[in-house]
């Protein structure tokens, strides 16, 4: 395996494992300020909206805001429907690497997310792809777009579920 591989998986290892600790301030400081997260929503059985301005999402944020929103909101306790916190377990597999003319990397993985709320278990599972910029030693999330491949959802979809 070589250097750069290794790398961006510690990376997203770590992404996981901050989100699973629900050390929010570490998670965040993950994401550029101005990172854009997607999570469109499937328009049919094997399309998916490619434009969060036209189309539905799941969850759209055009910047780190809408994920700091959420954290606050986590934190003061005005999520009703994310208290108490469902405990998480992310797995990470499959992580392929592009680079781009840009300088960033793109990268794709794919992921389930395990979790346990109330007595009751369940999961998410599908892709994902990373755009990435090496910041001063540190990988940044300049934007985080995820597919949801199990996209009945029984209860919250939140972002600490991808």
């Amino acid at each position: 395996m070589n250097q750069l591989q290794q790398s961006i998986e510690q990376f997203l290892y770590r992404k996981s494992e901050l989100c699973d600790a629900q050390d929010w301030d570490a998670y965040l400081a993950l994401f550029d300020e101005q990172c854009e997260f997607h999570v469109p929503q499937w328009d049919s059985e094997h399309e998916y909206t490619t434009d969060p301005r036209r189309g539905m999402s799941l969850i759209y944020y055009d910047n780190r805001t809408g994920l700091e929103d959420r954290v606050f909101r986590l934190r003061t306790g005005k999520s009703a429907a994310s208290t108490p916190l469902p405990r998480t377990m992310h797995q990470i597999s499959n992580v392929r690497i592009a680079e781009q003319a840009d300088g960033q990397l793109e990268v794709k993985a794919n992921w389930a997310t395990f979790y346990s709320r109330l007595g009751s278990a369940e999961h998410f599972f599908g892709r994902a792809t990373y755009h990435l910029r090496w910041d001063g030693g540190n990988w940044r999330i300049t934007r985080k777009h995820v597919l949801l491949l199990n996209d009945k959802i029984n209860s919250v979809l939140d972002f600490y579920h991808l």
